[in-house]
């Protein structure tokens, strides 16, 4: 049996830390700048930071033509659509419950999605831990704040969020090589970059309130958001089975309201934290009994890829 290594095991819960605060920290960043001038931005800094660090590690490149349109549709529809699309939902009016509980029904999607396109099967186990999973979020989401009616063209983007999110998922499990980091972040924010600088110039005045405050929130969407989170999903998704890496984002409504108790003054009731007990619970039962399934019938090992970073 091959042994994990530490990066691997320790990364679900680096990445939940660094997802879910994010969050709050981009809610803040919302109030000294447009949705897609602040992505524009942010996308522009990561690449102004990984520019010299390749010329300087000189990393490998993708081998083929369709290897770079790989890693540049994961991009796009992670960085894109569903960063994009939650942004401009959060614009309309959507409240932070609102897109969280929609965004929440990834790992079902993927699970129904995953023995079709990348033949990965959950067990009946875990499907009670998805749904577990997603009624603990449900739970967490609707005790801190109260029902209220939300845009219908924001709910639509939000819906359109999730399919980004859930097709990025799927699509780097089926066809996504394993990359150096420094390569893949420099390709997919690049594709960001590209889509969203024309969109904010077209659509938005691109008007920026800078501010110490604002340039903390800046680093912390572009270091901790943008590079380090993205570059550990990636991995996990190449490294385990799709539909466990999937339900750890059941864990991330809850954890950003934990994070938005002093960014943004927002409590959590009690009743929340049940609902974070009944998600992690979800979360267990699926990391513990999912298995990759192939068409044979073999069960792969989740650390086959455990070089990717």
């Amino acid at each position: 049996m091959i042994k994990r290594p530490l990066w691997l095991a320790a990364a679900p819960i680096i990445f939940l830390l660094l997802w879910s605060g994010g969050f709050g920290v981009a809610k803040l960043g919302l109030q000294h700048a447009e949705p897609l001038t602040l992505l524009a931005l942010r996308y522009t800094c990561v690449l102004a930071l990984l520019l010299p660090l390749a010329l300087i590690v000189r990393p490998p490149l993708p081998k083929t033509k369709r290897a770079w349109a790989d890693v540049a549709i994961t991009g796009f529809l992670i960085q894109v659509v569903y960063f994009g699309l939650c942004y401009i939902a959060f614009k309309a009016g959507v409240s932070a419950g609102g897109v969280a509980i929609i965004v929440c029904l990834q790992p079902i999607l993927v699970a129904l999605a995953a023995p079709y396109t990348v033949k990965e099967a959950t067990t009946r186990l875990g499907w009670i831990g998805l749904t577990l999973g997603l009624a603990g979020a449900a739970i967490a989401i609707l005790s801190r704040s109260s029902l209220q009616a939300e845009n219908p063209w924001g709910i639509l983007l939000t819906f359109g969020a999730l399919l980004g999110m859930t097709g990025g998922t799927l699509y780097e499990k089926r066809f996504g090589v394993s990359q150096h980091p420094i390569t893949a972040n420099l390709i997919q924010y690049a594709t960001g970059a590209l889509f969203t600088l024309p969109a904010a110039y077209l659509t938005e005045g691109m008007i920026v309130q800078w501010s110490p405050e604002f340039l903390l929130i800046l680093g912390y969407l572009v270091i901790g958001n943008s590079i380090l989170a993205i570059s550990l999903l990636l991995a996990m998704i190449r490294a385990g089975e799709v539909a466990r890496v999937s339900a750890l984002f059941y864990l991330v409504p809850a954890l950003s309201a934990l994070f938005a108790w002093p960014l943004l003054g927002e409590a959590m009731p009690p009743l929340a934290w049940a609902g974070m007990a009944l998600a992690g619970l979800g979360v267990a039962l699926v990391s513990k009994k999912s298995r990759v399934s192939n068409k044979s019938g073999v069960t792969a090992p989740s650390d086959k890829l455990n070089e990717t970073l």
